[in-house]
């Protein structure tokens, strides 16, 4: 019963009559031979003890057989394959007839020391000692002895090519010697690998292999070296361990094998554990250079100009300008600014190798001729970005730099640079930069991860790497900024110079140096990740940023993201977003196929209808995703591969180019994605970087000239965060939730103003307030009175929420004057804000204990709950309170009133009513008032006054200086309605139009008497 990822094998063998399995724990229930054929022991390990393995960990009475087989796919299928098995008599005796029946050749081999010492290490043995034991016993092989090293120190670096070149020899020579075959070549090779392993200086043995090569091949011997071949007289490499392979491998086996071979051999690093890495490092530097790193900025003079090919690489920088065209009009504006920095966008990710060389070559030509109009005008270049690695080319504008400067490091990245190898953190494992997804570009890929030799891979050998000087971790902690300028200047013109780097300290250390060198007249060309930079011109952190810091907390409009990257990073972060924000976010999947790949008419439709709607919701309040589908297409070349990148590009360009809807932000998400739609879909010729979203994600605002000035456009790369990270800032950057009635009169409390509430009976007047309220920028609540809600009923409480909802200012609704008990608890249930018990008709303690009632249950609904102590005389709403019938608050009873009932607000009775106020005008006991607001502070409720319609401004102002957070209005809005009927109108929409107006009149000068005007966020 087989089990297989393959589904077509598992179909045929199905339609033979087999029986298939869904887990390895399925398959091997009541077999007695279970088969297992995999290619690594990440597999073995799997299929055995994974989620539903085959094996349960408490099984000890296992009966294991190792068999190697050969002979392809054909043989497999015909039953004459070659298998050498290894294992117990009582093993092979259960085994050996499904065996035999796989096999045409079926060697047994005794001893499995490899699988004896794997076994011990899952029980728990000192492996070491376990090694030693097997390797003194008849168990052992050359091949436990060469590789048993690497399973005791818990090193599974991958081995190369070489290694297993110099194991067959081992193999080949051990079974010749037993067999009295002379294999002479097989031999040597062998013997120069051990001898240079234990003579790592005796470079005889170079000679030996220069002549077996010259025999072998029947030319003379080219290897280079120091030494003379004595059978060609050529110049020959030492033998022994050289520096670059350490313990694996001999240089004169290398030589060997590439000279039979023609293979190049290159070792690999492998991942280390980050934490164990960075505690191992000396200390860093004990005094932070920042601030002299801001003096000596001031003194050098020179502007860093930094060449960008994607704009991710501001991620650390806050308050610098970015260009995305650089004629010389253009830089001679910004040099004449005599800026510390700025940034040329490039946007050449997908372009060839040719035009990016010629692109570089116009920008530093234009950079030259700009700085040259400008008097006092020096700059130091900085490249960075894969595509801008074009070294020659600015040379050849700007002259022959003194050293060209290669620093990655980027801590909010994962990128580190320890011992010159870069490192990618993943979690808590560093792995080196060319073993991850990043080094599998189909465009700017890579395989070193040393970065002496990624240098001389990225300039086809026209660097060798033995030539690239390096400034180490152990210098920069050591020696500081004084130190790094000495090596700095120490250096051949012309040089490349590596920066090692793990932490922030070492990059303001390393460019405190740098401006040391170049007050000292050095000249330096950077190729670097963002954290350089930002070290560089001394700029020091800042937290992220908040809608609220660019004053767009609350508008209507949907934010845009936008997904181009592929990396497998952002395809995870982009399911997080679906999972978290799926229910708040609209998403529109394009289809590369459709774009890239099918007819004109396909990749139109598609692009249109993806604009359309992605319009249709962003107008509508809802933040957008727009995301190319994941599945990775890629051409049978890099320079295919390019120009479907192109294609996807100039998709997603000209869908954000046609969403006509000013979106509330803007994310891009990778380098390609967000230079093309800032520059070409956005028209954005210059924006500033204000800040970050996050750490790593620059956030831009867009220049005057784009189609959307000011827009807040979030970069986010596609290296940078852990799979919440995008979800986190597009939960940050979304449309708040409105505030609560609550959180409204904390505000005015806080910022010394009242918050106007007015009675709404439809919606002309709903409209109104909302209106007034944008309008003035100002907070406000939609208040409807029982009587209102009688004729206008649950529509006209959704209608209210609807609004408050869309409005672009804090806008709750309140239920006004609770009087009835059965009322109120239906109120609980339609989704108001807040609400006013009123039991100020009733006896005191009834009035507690009615309030308190309501109270309770309002909270457990998040509910502010407003009361009356006291009674206002007047009529509301055809409701009167006669004069005999009025009573002030008294301060006492408002203090066992609150800590009784655990109100939020007070409406009190101080001499104001409901309606109009006599002749005489308003008799408010401002005294009293004073005293109730002390009451009122000290037990955290906020004051409310109803009947604000007809008191004159200065005893409004008052009333607030005493702490007045809430003034209830009405009468007034109410007669600007019945008078806009007056006018003879032609069309009902005219009637509605010219009442709208009137009433929004009256709330836009309510609220600016109330100085909440300008207060909305």
């Amino acid at each position: 019963m087989p089990l297989s990822v393959y589904k077509p094998t598992v179909s045929r063998f199905e339609s033979e009559g087999g029986i298939a399995g869904s887990s390895p724990a399925e398959v091997c229930k009541d077999v007695d031979v279970l088969v297992i054929m995999v290619t690594n022991e990440y597999q073995a390990e799997s299929v055995l003890y994974g989620d539903n393995g085959a094996v349960a960990d408490e099984q000890k009475n296992l009966k294991l057989v190792d068999a190697p087989v050969s002979g392809g796919v054909k043989r497999a299928a015909d039953g004459t394959l070659t298998i050498m098995a290894s294992g117990a008599d009582e093993a092979l005796e259960h085994a050996g007839q499904v065996l035999s029946a796989l096999s045409e050749k079926l060697y047994i081999i005794n001893g499995a020391a490899a699988e004896a010492l794997a076994f011990g290490a899952r029980l728990g043995l000192n492996t070491r000692l376990l090694f030693d034991v097997i390797t003194n016993s008849a168990g052992t092989s050359w091949m436990f002895e060469n590789r048993g090293p690497h399973m005791v120190e818990s090193d599974y670096t991958p081995l190369s090519a070489l290694d297993i070149f110099v194991k067959d020899l081992g193999i080949v020579s051990r079974e010749c010697a037993s067999r009295k075959v002379p294999l002479h070549v097989s031999n040597i090779a062998h013997q120069l690998f051990l001898s240079g392993a234990q003579h790592p200086q005796q470079w005889l043995g170079g000679a030996s292999v220069a002549y077996i090569a010259q025999v072998v091949l029947a030319q003379p011997c080219t290897l280079p070296g120091k030494g003379v071949c004595k059978g060609c007289s050529q110049k020959f490499c030492g033998a022994g361990s050289a520096a670059g392979w350490g313990r694996i491998d001999d240089s004169a086996v290398v030589k060997v094998y590439e000279t039979l071979t023609g293979v190049k051999v290159e070792g690999k690093p492998h991942a280390l554990n980050k934490e164990s890495v960075l505690r191992s490092l000396p200390p860093e530097w004990p005094t932070d250079p920042i601030n002299d790193i801001i003096s000596l900025t001031q003194k050098s003079s020179k502007t860093l100009v930094v060449l960008d090919d994607d704009p991710t690489g501001t991620q650390t920088v806050h308050d610098i300008d970015v260009l995305t065209e650089w004629s010389i009009e253009s830089l001679v504006a910004q040099f004449r600014k005599k800026p510390k920095c700025f940034f040329i966008l490039t946007n050449s990710r997908a372009i060839s190798s040719e035009k990016a060389s010629a692109l570089i070559t116009e920008i530093c030509r234009n950079l030259s001729a700009a700085s040259k109009t400008v008097e006092n005008t020096d700059y130091t270049v900085v490249l960075r970005g894969d595509s801008t690695l074009r070294a020659d080319a600015a040379i050849s504008e700007i002259g022959e730099v003194d050293v060209w400067i290669i620093c990655p490091f980027f801590l909010q990245g994962g990128r580190y640079t320890i011992g010159d190898i870069h490192y990618v953190a993943d979690s808590e494992t560093l792995i080196p930069a060319g073993e991850t997804e990043f080094a599998k570009d189909a465009s700017f890929g890579y395989k070193s991860s040393n970065l002496r030799e990624w240098v001389e891979e990225k300039t086809s050998g026209r660097i060798p790497a033995s030539s690239i000087a390096s400034i180490s971790i152990q210098l920069v902690r050591k020696g500081g900024p004084g130190a790094v300028c000495e090596l700095l200047c120490s250096l051949k013109k012309g040089s490349t110079c590596i920066v090692n780097a793990a932490s922030e300290r070492d990059m303001a250390v390393f460019a405190a140096g740098m401006i040391q060198a170049e007050l000292k007249g050095k000249s330096f060309l950077c190729r670097s990740a963002a954290s350089f930079v930002s070290a560089r011109v001394g700029i020091i952190p800042e937290a992220p940023l908040l809608p609220s810091d660019l004053r767009i907390s609350r508008k209507v409009v949907g934010g845009l993201v936008v997904v181009g990257s592929y990396v497998p990073k952002t395809t995870k972060q982009v399911e997080e977003l679906l999972s978290q924000r799926g229910h708040a976010l609209k998403q529109i999947e394009v289809s590369v196929d459709k774009i890239a790949v099918k007819s004109v008419e396909e990749r139109e439709q598609e692009i249109n209808h993806t604009a359309e709607v992605a319009d249709v919701y962003i107008k509508s309040g809802k933040d957008t995703l727009i995301m190319t589908s994941r599945q990775l297409v890629v051409g049978k070349t890099a320079s295919e591969s390019l120009e479907i990148n192109f294609k996807v590009s100039s998709a997603l360009v000209e869908i954000v180019r046609r969403i006509s809807t000013r979106p509330r932000y803007i994310l891009a998400k990778g380098g390609i994605t967000s230079s093309d739609l800032a520059t070409k879909a956005l028209g954005a010729k210059q924006a500033k970087v204000v800040g970050q979203a996050m750490a790593g994600v620059p956030l831009w605002q867009l220049g005057p000239e784009s189609r959307h000035p000011g827009v807040p456009y979030i970069v986010f790369p596609g290296n940078v965060g852990d799979n919440k990270a995008v979800a986190e800032v597009v939960k940050c950057w979304a449309r708040p939730g409105r505030l609560s009635t609550k959180e409204l009169l904390l505000n005015a409390e806080n910022g010394g103003y009242a918050v106007g509430a007015f009675n709404v009976y439809n919606l002309e007047g709903v409209e109104a307030v909302v209106a007034a309220a944008e309008e003035q920028d100002s907070p406000a609540i939609l208040q409807i009175h029982p009587s209102a809600l009688k004729q206008g009923g649950v529509p006209l409480v959704a209608c209210c929420i609807s609004a408050a909802e869309q409005a672009s200012v804090p806008i709750t609704v309140h239920f006004d004057h609770g009087s009835v008990k059965q009322e109120l608890l239906e109120i609980l249930e339609l989704g108001f804000d807040s609400l006013m018990v009123d039991g100020s008709h009733l006896p005191f303690e009834e009035n507690v204990a009615y309030t308190k009632y309501i109270s309770v249950l309002a909270h457990s609904k998040k509910l502010m709950v407003e009361a009356e102590l006291g009674r206002l005389s007047g009529t509301e709403d055809d409701l009167t309170v006669e004069d005999y019938e009025a009573r002030l608050t008294d301060v006492n009873q408002a203090h066992e009133f609150i800590d009784a009932t655990g109100i939020d607000a007070l409406a009190v009775c101080v001499g104001n009513v409901h309606g109009k106020y006599p002749a005489s005008g308003p008799n408010l006991r401002l005294d009293l008032l004073k005293d109730l607001y002390d009451l009122c502070l000290r037990k955290g409720v906020y004051l409310v006054l109803h009947g604000a319609s007809g008191l004159p401004k200065d005893i409004i102002e008052e009333c607030i200086k005493l702490g007045v957070r809430k003034f209830n209005v009405n009468t007034e809005v109410r007669r600007a309605y019945m008078d806009s009927l007056t006018n003879t109108q032609k069309d009902l929409v005219h009637v509605m139009q010219s009442a709208k107006e009137a009433m929004k009149a009256v709330v836009a000068e309510k609220m600016q008497l109330f100085g909440s005007a300008g207060k909305a966020h």
